[in-house]
């Protein structure tokens, strides 16, 4: 699926010394109908006019985020290609997947951590329970009758339902998807049954009552939500999870490409209109330095490595 945020494009004005794009810039979003993908889209005009390129947002979906990822890690390293990458094929992979094509730390240069946000456990009606109290009896009653849906294989949404249920002790039938769209789908309409989204993906339903909604992974109750408890207080002491999004290119991308994509995100994600949309997504924005993104990336395979290695998770 391709989008181009539109074909003519206005000269932008720049310093001579300043690094510029010279053909059209393309963003990869290696999963569908995600917040990642929304994320792209709402950043790719607002990049186009500072850039004085088209910019567009190309989704390449599938192993878990690994072939959107690998196609930018073996991308011509000029600046012209940047990934929306998210825990899966950056931080969880690696631990997962036998053989992973490319390595996220030596192939993929961070430019900024763009958002971050707790999940939500989120039930379908056709689950019958309506409560995590419920869905654990239900599960450990009925092993293996109840499914999950998850984004991709390897998502935070896969590993976090990985870590609840080695915690409560049940279990339940993976489903992974090709992104947040056709798994949100399928939960509605009861193929599968419980799911860990990030709020952005799922909370319009949870608005109309097409879902219902449990409990969250954060540190704290989400303001919008108040009514609604954490995975900690609850007594799940370790489930506190949190999905991410950011912006990397090719490594080898000369670093004047690198110091000027990640000046221009970043005054692009701290915009009055940008953090207005993504906070009612409830996204926290964060637009670190590339220095930071890559800090967190390092911390992330590691904790994420150990999550694997303690639930036994797996491709099947």
């Amino acid at each position: 699926m391709v989008a181009a945020a539109a074909t003519c494009v206005a000269p932008a004005a720049f310093s001579a010394d300043e690094w510029a794009p010279t053909k059209p810039v393309r963003i990869v979003v290696p999963i569908v109908g995600s917040t990642n993908d929304v994320l792209a889209r709402l950043v790719a005009p607002k990049l186009q006019e500072v850039l004085g390129q088209p910019v567009i947002v190309e989704n390449k979906p599938g192993a878990g985020g690994n072939i959107g990822a690998d196609f930018v890690a073996k991308a011509t390293p000029d600046g012209h290609t940047l990934l929306v990458g998210y825990n899966g094929p950056l931080a969880i992979n690696v631990s997962l997947f036998e053989k992973m094509p490319y390595d996220p730390l030596r192939d993929l240069v961070p430019i900024t951590l763009a958002v971050k946000s707790p999940q939500y456990l989120v039930v379908s009606p056709a689950a019958g329970v309506s409560s995590v109290a419920e869905l654990v009896a239900m599960a450990k009653a009925q092993p293996e009758k109840l499914s999950y849906a998850s984004v991709a294989m390897g998502s935070a949404s896969h590993l976090t339902m990985e870590m609840f249920k080695s915690a409560a002790g049940i279990r339940l039938t993976h489903v992974p998807y090709k992104g947040a769209g056709p798994a949100v789908t399928d939960l509605l309409a009861g193929n599968v049954h419980v799911a860990f989204m990030v709020p952005g993906n799922v909370q319009q339903f949870v608005k109309d009552g097409k879902l219902k909604l449990l409990a969250t992974t954060g540190e704290k109750r989400f303001v919008d939500t108040p009514d609604v408890p954490t995975l900690v207080e609850l007594g799940y002491k370790e489930l506190e999870a949190t999905g991410w999004v950011g912006f990397l290119t090719t490594a080898g991308t000369p670093r004047a490409a690198v110091e000027r994509y990640s000046r221009e995100l970043v005054k692009i994600l701290r915009t009055r209109e940008m953090t207005d949309k993504l906070r009612a997504m409830q996204f926290d924005v964060v637009a670190s330095t590339p220095e930071q993104f890559s800090a967190w990336i390092r911390t992330e395979t590691v904790q994420w490595g150990k999550v694997v290695k303690a639930t036994g998770a797996k491709v099947e």
